[in-house]
């Protein structure tokens, strides 16, 4: 389906307005967080000397200052594996709508316990809350990517779900604008940049009540075909959206001879065995290839390359833009026509050798002022390069692998382990950078070229296939002539 018939069809119904009021209070938030800590990152650690000197009335020891940064940088990851593992209570309990509406009252009141620590002279406060910022980060974005899937109709389903890629993108962004000096970047100010996303929870909460729960919810979950349909029409406009409604039947009778499992059950189901490897793989990747650790420590990335400091937060405002554009072309026109699978392995690729010439030009920035600058490029390439990829197709991946039955359960272990990792490297990176300096990225550059081999061989294509199609497809996959379910023909089949 070409670009303008997507943009048709979202706009027939409240289903783009639907879109948008999920993204900012999902991944939307993810992002802002991921790079609004970068700006003030020099404050806040002047302000953990000034507190730590009002205390005890001595200043810390570098150590100290480095161990508690990197508690305010991982606790937000840490938060973020709470609140992924929280996934299947709340969103079992509440529905989709409704867990993002508490979602939201979290993220509000986090902004709160923020905004006072400065006045409280606190970094305690500072960690709490983004611990709890994390927990909202981490339940927001894995129900915003199920609800988008479960109201996106097949043709146009890759460009739905990549909308949360797109506001995740899109929230970096405003991270990294609301932290130029000209705006909230300055030192008096460090505290209320970071509770610029409250705002944007605000919103949701007032406006999220009034449009429809997720229908794919409403029909397998909830056995409401009638409100199914309504929503679908609500969605979509009119019509009688007999396609999309057998593909759900299809999916309730293949749930009804397998009920909703745990997570423990789906790590030992074989005929999903593929999928949840693919999603550790593709996830590991996408947090060990560099990415994350770009957006949080981008300011002090970009200070050893050799940038000027008053210069840095310009470069990594073009990081941002360059992002937002490359991953709203991907959803208009790359994913649908291109197909899952090139994006993933052709970007792997290219951002794995982007990462190997920033070695080299991190090693050679004595020479002059303009290798700074082609670092700084280099960067920019890696970061278009994973928004075409891995940035914006994971997400569209992750809701087409799993069925109705398997589907909460994988997002709790896939989103567990995404937040795990993520915490890991905001506790150990400060340290990694100290200690291998540049030679940090060569890790990160064989972990691409890695995946880059991984989904070129292994990872079928998903593009125009049902969720039960998507299924077959991975049970097919032999290695060395062997498959995982080779040896359990007794499991249920979809």
């Amino acid at each position: 389906m070409g670009s303008f018939q997507q943009l048709k069809q979202l706009t027939r119904g409240n289903a783009l307005f639907l879109i948008i009021i999920l993204g900012i209070g999902g991944s939307f938030q993810t992002g802002y967080h991921v790079t609004g800590l970068s700006s003030p990152s020099p404050y806040i650690q002047r302000f953990i000397n000034s507190s730590w000197y009002d205390r005890y009335e001595e200043l810390p020891p570098p150590q100290t200052v480095t161990m508690i940064w990197s508690l305010i940088v991982s606790m937000f990851a840490v938060g973020g594996l709470f609140g992924a593992v929280s996934v299947k209570l709340f969103s079992g309990k509440f529905g989709r709508k409704k867990t993002m509406i508490y979602n939201s009252i979290i993220s509000i009141a986090a902004a709160g316990v923020m905004l006072a620590s400065k006045q409280a002279k606190s970094y305690e406060m500072i960690i709490v809350a983004r611990i709890l910022y994390g927990f909202s980060a981490g339940l927001g974005f894995s129900t915003h990517v199920m609800y988008l899937g479960e109201i996106a109709p097949i043709k146009i389903r890759g460009a739905v779900t990549l909308t949360s890629a797109t506001f995740g993108c899109l929230g970096k962004l405003f991270g990294q604008f609301f932290g130029l000096s000209e705006i909230l970047g300055r030192e008096d100010l460090w505290n209320v940049v970071l509770c610029v996303p409250a705002f944007f929870s605000l919103v949701q909460v007032l406006v999220l009540p009034f449009l429809p729960e997720a229908p794919r919810y409403l029909f397998i979950e909830k056995g409401d075909e009638k409100a199914c349909k309504k929503a679908l029409q609500s969605l979509w406009g009119q019509g009688d959206y007999e396609k999309e409604m057998d593909e759900m039947l299809a999916e309730q009778v293949a749930i009804d001879a397998a009920p909703p499992k745990t997570s423990l059950q789906v790590l030992r189901d074989r005929t999903v065995r593929w999928q949840l490897l693919t999603m550790f793989i593709i996830y590991w990747s996408n947090q060990l290839s560099g990415m994350s650790t770009i957006n949080t420590f981008s300011f002090d990335i970009f200070l050893k390359a050799g940038i000027p400091r008053d210069q840095i937060r310009y470069v990594t405002l073009c990081l941002g833009v360059s992002e937002i554009i490359t991953s709203i072309a991907c959803g208009l026109l790359m994913i649908e026509n291109i197909g899952r699978r090139p994006l993933f392995w052709g970007s792997y690729g290219v951002m794995g050798a982007s990462l190997l010439f920033v070695t080299v030009t991190l090693n050679l920035k004595d020479s002059g002022e303009w290798v700074s600058y082609i670092t700084a490029s280099l960067f920019i390439l890696f970061n278009i390069f994973f928004s075409v990829g891995p940035g914006g197709t994971t997400s569209t991946l992750h809701s087409e692998l799993f069925t109705q039955s398997d589907r909460i359960a994988a997002f709790v272990l896939i989103g567990s382990q995404r937040w795990f990792v993520f915490a890991l490297l905001g506790l150990v990176f400060p340290f990694i950078i100290d200690t291998l300096d540049s030679y940090c990225f060569v890790l990160f550059a064989c972990i691409c070229l890695l995946a880059s081999l991984y989904t070129f061989f292994l990872l079928p294509e998903t593009k125009g296939k049902t969720l039960l199609e998507i299924s077959e497809e991975f049970q097919s996959i032999t290695v060395c002539g062997k498959s995982f379910s080779d040896k359990r023909k007794t499991v249920t089949r979809l």
